[in-house]
């Protein structure tokens, strides 16, 4: 519900803070006290057409402010969550008007696009006025309120349903045909790929696997050519230029051979003074005799093949190649390969699937047709209660010659919807003889505004909204039919929250809260005042309103009446 309303500088206002309850508040007022420039406030904050004319004199800008608060899980909730808009136990509106006429918008010290904040404010405010409308004069919301006062929820479940089911099968379909097309298009390219891809029959991690390998294989060939290199050193098969003599063996057996030559026969071993020298001689000969034993034998064992790192340089550049040619990543090669043989398989198995989803969308089809003319025929049978309740309101509201009646037809299958295949509108005739026609366009100011209250009173669910403002419903009646309007605006407001601008002493003594506007003069210029009225004051304000200028005893005796108060 409105919490409160703050205006800054609008028209004849400078500043004004005002609070609101739950149940009926009136506000009352002399002609020209400024009641309609609180309405005007208002509509600012809740997205109405701007104008510049609204700005107090002297001032650059006018704003107001309006606080709402939501019940629990109301829809918009979810609007600001889908704009990405925090949502706060407190939803506060606010317009910001330029003296250039140019406007900003607020949604929780947000800012938004008017758009969006009119949008808000239709989900918290319905405003039946004089001059404007919002809510029940919206044909759009119709179909909703009729289906929430008699349709059954299961009904427009199933249609609901039905309606996603033949969604789903007709996006279905058209994605198939689509795959089918694309590949038929392609099928001369998705051959040549999908055979070329497939000769190549790329593996998951290939490629790491491949690297890998190459990289063991090219160690060994540097290993095998090393160890070739230390055994050429050692048993060299001759000597080539650039070698300065033997190998490292023959040059031991040379040296040893010298030194035996410095052995005298039948000399001691121990008077041989090269001895040490050839025992050192001979063991070398021997460590080096172990080491091209060793050397040879890592050669046998690091044997390389050159032909498997070609093959596996060959193998890793063609799943380059082709990744590079399709330009994607080695490893989704595969999955490439299947999502290209599926496009291809499309063609030769692509009709039988068609034929299968167009089978499966026209069931769905059959199944919405059946939900939505159960929904149809249970809308007729509803309208037909709907326009006998508010007809039996339409009397105590001075509306005995209108006729209340709600249009239920047919759409063509292109305007189908989840909510089903009709329109329905609210239609009133005012006089006999004249033809139903939509509610805003056929009645007058004041009708229509007592035409919203009398559906109110019967719609009491189906709309989400939590505030009602009429402004002046009780306009031209009098007497035993304001009193029908005042009470029916406190059955209403039994349930939502009503503000209402009234002249009526009827209405206004229902109210559960009273404000006045006045007029005043001051700093030589006028401006508008709202009072709080409470017991004695508010007393005076019912007189005035039934005596007129003069407030009189039996006027206050009256105002105690109707307050249902002794005089």
């Amino acid at each position: 519900m409105l919490t409160a309303l703050s205006i800054r500088d609008v028209v004849l206002i400078e500043r004004l803070d005002l609070s609101f309850g739950a149940g009926l508040t009136v506000l009352t007022g002399e002609t020209g006290a400024g009641k309609s420039i609180l309405l005007d406030s208002l509509g600012l904050a809740l997205g109405v057409r701007a104008e510049a004319g609204l700005v107090r004199v002297g001032a650059e800008q006018a704003s107001v402010t309006a606080c709402f608060s939501p019940p629990s899980g109301h829809p918009v909730v979810a609007l600001l969550a889908e704009q990405g808009l925090e949502a706060e136990d407190e939803i506060v509106l606010r317009r910001v008007l330029g003296r250039d006429g140019r406007s900003r918008a607020f949604l929780n010290d947000q800012p938004v696009g008017v758009a969006l904040l009119r949008r808000a404010a239709a989900m918290l405010v319905e405003v039946q006025g004089q001059h404007e409308q919002m809510g029940l004069a919206d044909p759009a919301t119709h179909g909703a309120l009729l289906d929430a006062f008699g349709v059954v929820p299961p009904l427009r479940q199933a249609v609901l349903d039905a309606w996603r089911d033949w969604r789903a099968a007709l996006a279905a379909l058209a994605a198939a045909r689509e795959r089918i097309e694309a590949a038929a298009r392609d099928e001369e390219w998705l051959r040549h790929a999908v055979d070329e891809l497939a000769r190549l029959a790329p593996a998951e991690d290939e490629e790491y696997r491949l690297a890998a390998e190459r990289q063991r294989l090219q160690q060994g060939e540097r290993r095998a050519e090393a160890i070739a290199a230390a055994l050429a050193e050692l048993t060299p098969a001759h000597v080539g230029r650039d070698r300065r003599g033997p190998g490292p063996a023959a040059a031991l057996r040379a040296a040893a051979r010298t030194l035996q030559r410095l052995i005298v026969p039948g000399q001691a071993e121990a008077d041989n003074p090269a001895a040490p020298a050839t025992a050192a001689l001979e063991r070398a000969e021997e460590a080096l005799a172990e080491a091209e034993t060793l050397l040879t034998r890592l050669a046998a064992e690091a044997e390389a093949d050159p032909r498997l790192l070609e093959q596996a340089e060959v193998r890793l550049f063609a799943l380059r190649a082709a990744a590079r040619k399709h330009a994607v990543a080695v490893g989704d090669l595969p999955l490439l390969l299947d999502k290209l043989a599926t496009r291809l398989a499309a063609l030769e198995t692509g009709s039988a699937e068609v034929a299968a989803l167009e089978q499966t969308a026209t069931a769905a089809r059959t199944a919405y047709v059946a939900a939505a003319t159960a929904l149809t025929a249970a809308r007729h049978a509803a309208a037909l209660r709907l326009d006998r309740a508010v007809g039996k309101e339409l009397l105590p509201l001075r509306l005995d010659k209108a006729r209340f009646h709600t249009e239920v037809t047919g759409l063509a299958e292109p305007d189908w919807g989840a909510h089903g295949a009709d329109q329905v509108r609210f239609l009133i005739a005012t006089n006999p003889g004249q033809e139903p026609g939509p509610l805003a366009r056929i009645a007058s100011g004041g009708e229509l505004s007592r035409l919203m209250l009398a559906l109110k009173v019967v719609l009491h669910s189906g709309s989400p909204v939590p505030t009602l403002v009429f402004d002046e419903v009780d306009s031209g009646v009098g007497g035993a039919t304001a009193a029908a309007v005042g009470e029916r605006l406190s059955r209403v407001a039994a349930r939502v929250q009503v503000l209402v601008v009234t002249h009526s002493p009827q209405v206004a003594a229902r109210g559960a809260a009273h404000l006045r506007v006045v007029k005043a003069m001051g700093r030589g210029r006028a401006a508008t005042l709202v009072d709080v009225l409470d017991g004695t004051t508010r007393r005076e304000e019912i007189a005035r309103m039934l005596a007129g200028e003069t407030v009189t005893a039996a006027a206050r005796a009256a105002a105690d009446d109707l307050l249902g108060a002794p005089a």
